[in-house]
């Protein structure tokens, strides 16, 4: 874990610090229904820089989900610079939330194979530590008790626990698909901001969020199958015999999910497959 703690530092820069005070600021600033919509594009940098960074597959039909969660994006930049400036600066600093975020989960791809408790522990303590350091140098003053426990309340779940199940699906499904399926989140915010009173949403706000509704669907959508060989790989993580990938051998055999350093001998095959640990093969 200490050999991690660059990128941790860099991790908890983007996602502990600059996302988290560039939504809170945005959102003294705009409307709760258009800032849950934008951070769906989230999964749009994500994707982009899990491509550029990491070499992960897009197809046209990625491409075209993309499009449409800009496109969205777009549409609530207009929505929101039509109600006035103030509206629209907000909403921007929530687009630099989502930008911080999309590096932040594309840093943490690389340790989706580690700990995940061990990685929310380190990244909450150099989050907190920064944010705690930034409220005093502004004179933030401190929270009642009943704020403080309902914050307390609203990281351990909406950050914790959130992170914990985001690195175990990077796991499993690579930076760009995770981003998707975590994209999700904001409708329900968005559906939470209008049932709570929010009535801020115009026809053009409607648009934008059904364009990154489509977008979203079309890249959970996406299929990617062809032959591709894997090399020798000595590696820990959680794992089932079940999958066509573990084949090593147990006395006995244990049943469902289980942990410990194994060996993968090299193979080739054809199956529909996503970028996740042992399908990080160039196209």
């Amino acid at each position: 874990m200490r050999g991690d703690l660059p990128r941790l530092l860099w991790m908890a820069a983007f996602g502990a610090v600059l996302g988290p005070v560039a939504l809170a600021w945005g959102l003294q600033h705009t409307s709760g229904t258009g800032a849950s919509l934008m951070l769906t594009l989230e999964a749009l940098f994500t994707a982009l820089l899990a491509r550029l960074l990491y070499g992960e597959t897009m197809d046209r039909r990625v491409w075209g989900a993309m499009l449409l969660l800009l496109a969205g994006g777009l549409a609530l930049v207009l929505d929101q610079g039509r109600q006035g400036g103030n509206q629209l600066w907000g909403l921007l600093g929530v687009l630099v939330a989502t930008m911080s975020w999309g590096a932040d989960n594309t840093l943490s791809r690389a340790l989706a194979e580690r700990d995940p408790g061990q990685v929310v522990l380190g990244k909450a303590i150099l989050g907190t530590s920064a944010t705690a350091v930034l409220a005093v140098l502004a004179g933030d003053p401190l929270p009642t008790l009943g704020a403080a426990l309902g914050l307390m309340a609203v990281g351990a779940t909406g950050y914790g626990l959130s992170l914990r199940f985001y690195l175990l699906a990077q796991r499993a499904f690579g930076a760009a698909r995770t981003g998707s399926v975590f994209a999700f989140a904001p409708f329900i915010g968005a559906a939470i901001a209008i049932a709570l009173g929010d009535r801020s949403g115009t026809w053009i706000m409607a648009v934008g969020g059904l364009l990154m509704v489509l977008g979203v669907v079309l890249h959970l959508a996406e299929s990617h199958g062809h032959e591709h060989a894997h090399e020798r790989l000595e590696h820990e993580h959680a794992h089932r015999h079940d999958d066509g990938h573990h084949n090593h051998a147990h006395d006995p055999m244990p049943v469902g999910t289980h942990s410990h350093p194994h060996v993968h001998e090299p193979m080739a095959h054809a199956h529909p497959h996503v970028p996740d640990a042992h399908h990080r093969h160039e196209h």
